[in-house]
């Protein structure tokens, strides 16, 4: 699933194309698209028609327009990108792309359209909450099904000795832990490889046996890597995670550890390996990362 760089590129073409537009028409192609909205596609539809897009919103790699309709307060449509989806800017008249799923008519002659080919994503409204932290990039607020996620390492209002704390308090993997949206958002897969290359751990550390400082750098590197995935676009390994305008990222080319499985280590030419975690692959340095001695089931 696309991760916080990969959605923050998307938000930011979104930023560029589609605030202070206006939603001159919405159609929607089947009911699995909305399937959040519990009213169905056909009011999302309705109550979208004529809404004015205010700015476009990130948590972690939840994504929002926050839109103002005409009969209501400024109201959040939350894009579910699940494991395909992509947020298209085009030109009307452009030929529809197959797994079309949406398509917002703007002012200006621009179509923003909703493309989603394994359809685990979609599209709801949904009411804005006041952010629960004190330090708030979102002034309107979060979505209220985004406001127990909590902030990422690259938002203002993200408390790095806070997260240290709560990642130390706990007695599970490090690598769960950093998976885990409510204690720090916008880290998936790849990325948890990744600082944890960089850091040296393996993810099966539990977190309550590693240092503060150790938990701080881990946290460090996510962030930097991230940035730096950011800057070239995100990581796209396929054709399904691609910007607004279509491109994919190239930060695939950077990886130190996700993906490299057999292939010598940056730092020292181990071959990368890879391991089964919660349902994914981990890749890390058998000789910069060494496994932990076997831990009890309740622990990992």
């Amino acid at each position: 699933m696309p991760e916080l760089p990969e959605v923050e590129v998307v938000r930011r073409g979104l930023a560029e194309h589609v605030v202070d537009r206006t939603i001159v028409s919405a159609t929607l192609t089947g009911a699995r698209v909305a399937r959040r909205h519990a009213a169905g596609p056909a009011d999302l539809a309705a109550r979208l028609d004529g809404a004015r897009v205010l700015q476009a919103d990130r948590r972690g790699k939840y994504l929002w327009l926050v839109v103002q309709t005409p009969e209501d307060d400024p109201q959040a449509l939350v894009v579910h990108l699940g494991m395909s989806g992509q947020m298209l800017v085009t030109s009307p008249t452009a030929a529809a792309q197959r797994h079309l799923h949406a398509r917002f008519d703007l002012d200006g002659g621009i179509q923003l359209r909703f493309v989603d080919q394994r359809t685990f994503g979609g599209l709801a409204l949904t009411a804005l909450v006041p952010d629960r932290y004190a330090v708030s990039s979102h002034p309107r607020g979060v979505p209220l099904p985004v406001s127990h996620i909590a902030a990422d390492p690259l938002e203002p209002s993200f408390d790095r000795a806070l997260v240290v704390r709560l990642l130390k308090a706990r007695d599970t993997a490090v690598k769960r832990a950093l998976l885990d949206q409510r204690l720090v958002s916008g880290i998936g897969n790849i990325y948890a490889d990744e600082a944890l290359w960089r850091a040296g751990v393996h993810g099966l550390r539990p977190c309550a046996a590693l240092t503060k400082p150790t938990l701080g750098r881990i946290l460090d590197h996510a962030a930097d890597v991230m940035s730096s995935a950011l800057a070239q676009g995100g990581t796209s390994f396929d054709a399904l995670y691609v910007n607004v305008n279509g491109a994919g990222g190239y930060f695939d080319r950077s990886l130190d550890a996700y993906g490299r499985t057999g292939r010598p280590c940056r730092r020292c030419g181990s071959p990368i390996r890879r391991e089964q975690f919660m349902n994914r692959s981990s890749h890390s340095c058998p000789r910069c990362q060494p496994r932990p001695r076997a831990l009890p089931a309740g622990r990992r």
